[in-house]
């Protein structure tokens, strides 16, 4: 059974996810996948940058992970915990994989497909519609994003749109 201290134990996994996308020079996204039992069914996090793809955000990898793993797209009774707001492109991979609830961090007021900019997980117009939880971990989730960019910055490089 998942409840609000197993949400914080999930977040924390997905941000050490995120602090290994952050080492790698990728924007620090982690993801957490979790079976109702508890189970860890897979993880992600940001590979764009080294991957040379706009598809491979820590949600998309860890569905994909997932799926391969169970051997079927639906991944239902399954939690995804993630250190950001979904975007679009993965709300929509989370509905298509009928991901039973989501737990995010920081909400992403510029890209956010669940809620801050779309609604796209709870959007009665879709077949399938989840959970959805936010702000565990918030300040850590946020934080971990900032400190991120304000080093890039710092360095003089380019600014990495949001993830």
């Amino acid at each position: 059974m998942i409840d609000s201290k197993s949400d914080e134990k999930y977040m924390r996994m997905a941000l050490k996810w995120a602090e290994k996308a952050r080492d790698l020079g990728e924007v620090p996204v982690g993801a957490v996948l979790v079976a109702a039992d508890g189970t860890i069914l897979s993880h992600g996090y940001n590979m764009r940058e080294n991957w040379k793809t706009p598809l491979a955000h820590a949600e998309i990898l860890a569905v994909q992970t997932a799926s391969k793993r169970l051997q079927q797209w639906r991944l239902l009774d399954t939690t995804l915990y993630v250190t950001l707001e979904p975007c679009v492109m993965c709300a929509g991979a989370l509905v298509q994989a009928r991901i039973k609830r989501l737990v995010y961090g920081a909400t992403d007021p510029k890209a956010g497909g669940t809620e801050s900019l779309y609604q796209i997980c709870s959007d009665p117009r879709l077949n399938h519609r989840m959970e959805i939880t936010t702000g565990i971990l918030r300040d850590e989730c946020s934080g971990i994003l900032s400190d991120f960019f304000r080093e890039r910055r710092k360095q003089g490089k380019q600014k990495l749109p949001p993830s």
